[in-house]
């Protein structure tokens, strides 16, 4: 996609998973739209829904979803630890690519107009679409939430941008607008005392906190409201919640990150707890985030820790386990990076299971044997990654915390590159076979033609030679994933690495039926060396791993 623009609507239901993947398959519904995640929360009675696509087609997904929401959703029953003031609460509209500010603003225009005249609910501009100053920020909007709207729109001030200045109880209110990307930001903490939550938000939001005297009584300033004590960061919203009976939140909204980035709030949280005999235990991530925040708080704790470290998906995992993000549940890269969500997969590797065995069945000569290695060597990483993930976190197993961390971050690059050459290993196949089809009618184009068959064969060894070696690296982590994890996984540790020796094995099978058909003597020489090393390494790992499984069962 040329332009791309990120809508992050908020509707105040989190409990009814009907209604809530009935929103999803409204949005879902618009050709162009992808749906990147759905992040309902129970006691906080809310889902988060994050979509991408061109402004006219995220536009259409936006207006879809809230018609559904609306009809769904009743107010009139909603209780939630989250600020809300309808059954829609917020629709905002975030530029990613190729879009501007002013086309948002537009999009969240064009979308409260339609709301109100098809929907007949309320709806306020807010952010960088606020109609006046005091709309900017939604918690000016939203201030006495849903329970308040009925007296407020006695107020004439408090007429809204587009629609009547009438409550509706079974809806409420909307708010709609252009904002920078937002990230949703929750800091867990081990107490049952949501006070503790709030004074720590106190100290950090912008809005800081209220002046009290030695007996705990507001200090009014001679303009006759409460003296402030500013708060340490700009652009951070933040209050106390309970994520459950036993964990405490900090929750916050970070409306830039370049300046005040997770890390910064999580630091300092860190410091404040402490002063009331509190420990963070982790954070979490509500919706999505950009990765370049995740990359900024990795660079800070490399430093911190004297790490040289360069990779970005390095530093993303770095960031990961310094902010404990797994805490509360494990933390998906794939599902919650902006930018890994974007990643087109090619039609292979995103096509159901159904579809691929199908496809793999069929008379067509690829997909073959050369991306079912790539798959089976997915497969090899996608099992040690889960006994790595049964393995952090667990008690028995805290001396090797750091090395299964590391392991399970090493596996899951070495799935996302496997997972990428089951399609690439198709589409070298078809190279090959383009390549013979070209025209022969002249000494030129016969000449051409050869050139053009000997890069496709060349390509078609690269490619499964490419499948072998990374198959074979995971089968080498397999050892370390073995020893190291979760002795009730072993199992699942063994067939990993007999997966990645077939993946390997397959792959050279692969290699070598094309090199039959090159002529360039050395390449062919050079790689076949390649081969073997690669099956009697392969044949030595296989054996290890099998060894420790043998005596761990």
């Amino acid at each position: 996609m040329d332009q791309i623009v990120e809508c992050v609507p908020n509707f105040s239901e989190g409990k009814d998973k009907a209604i809530i993947n009935a929103i999803t398959a409204a949005a879902q519904s618009v050709k162009g739209v992808k749906v990147l995640n759905v992040d309902p929360g129970e006691d906080f009675n809310r889902t988060v829904y994050t979509f991408v696509g061109s402004p006219e087609n995220v536009l259409e997904a936006a207006f879809q979803a809230t018609k559904v929401g609306i009809a769904l959703i009743d107010m009139r029953h909603h209780k939630g630890e989250h600020a809300r003031m309808g059954a829609l609460d917020v629709m905002p509209f975030i530029p990613i690519k190729g879009v501007t500010d002013d086309d948002c603003v537009e999009l969240s225009k064009k979308f409260g107009k339609r709301m109100a005249e098809e929907l007949h609910i309320p709806v306020f501009l807010y952010a960088k679409s606020a109609s006046k100053p005091e709309r900017v920020k939604l918690p000016s909007i939203r201030k006495g939430e849903y329970e308040a709207l009925e007296e407020k729109f006695k107020d004439p001030s408090f007429k809204p941008d587009f629609g009547k200045a009438e409550f509706v109880p079974k809806s409420g209110a909307t708010a709609t607008g252009c904002r920078d990307i937002l990230i949703a930001y929750n800091i867990n903490l081990n107490t049952s005392d949501k006070s503790i939550a709030s004074k720590i938000a106190g100290v950090i939001r912008t809005s800081g906190r209220v002046k009290k005297d030695k007996e705990g009584n507001k200090i009014i300033g001679s303009n006759g409201k409460a003296e402030r004590i500013p708060g340490k960061f700009k652009g951070v919203q933040a209050g106390g919640m309970m994520y459950d009976e036993n964990t405490a939140q900090v929750s916050m909204n970070l409306l830039n990150y370049k300046e005040v980035n997770m890390h910064d709030v999580y630091e300092t949280v860190k410091a404040e707890a402490k002063k009331y005999d509190v420990h963070v235990t982790g954070s979490e991530i509500v919706g999505l985030v950009p990765k370049e925040s995740l990359v900024l708080a990795g660079r800070f704790y490399a430093k911190q820790n004297n790490k040289n470290i360069s990779d970005e998906d390095d530093l993303v995992s770095l960031a990961i386990q310094h902010l404990c993000l797994s805490d509360l549940y494990e933390f998906k890269p794939n599902e919650k990076v902006i930018e890994y969500m974007i990643e087109e997969q090619g039609p292979l590797a995103s096509s159901p299971i159904s579809s691929f065995l199908s496809e793999l069945g069929s008379s067509s000569p690829a997909p073959g044997g050369g991306s079912v290695a790539a798959l089976s060597g997915s497969l090899a990483a996608a099992l040690d990654s889960m006994v790595c993930q049964l393995t952090i976190g667990k008690k028995n197993y805290e001396n090797v915390q750091d090395d299964i961390s590391k392991l399970s971050h090493q596996v899951k690059k070495l799935q996302k590159r496997l997972t990428a050459l089951i399609d690439e290993d198709t589409n070298a196949f078809n190279d090959v076979m383009a390549s013979f089809k070209m025209p022969k009618e002249t000494e030129e184009q016969k000449k051409k033609r050869s050139q053009a068959i000997q890069k496709g064969y060349k390509k078609a060894a690269e490619i499964p030679l490419k499948t072998a070696q990374t198959a074979k690296e995971v089968l080498h982590l397999s050892i370390d994933i073995a020893k190291k994890g979760n002795t009730n996984s072993i199992t699942d540790a063994g067939v990993a690495a007999l997966l990645g020796y077939a993946a390997v094995h397959a792959a050279v099978l692969n290699v070598e039926i094309n090199l039959s058909s090159i002529k360039d003597t050395d390449f062919v020489e050079n790689i076949s060396d390649e081969l073997k090393t690669l099956r009697n390494e392969s044949e030595k790992e296989k054996k290890m791993v099998e060894d420790i499984v043998a005596k761990k069962m």
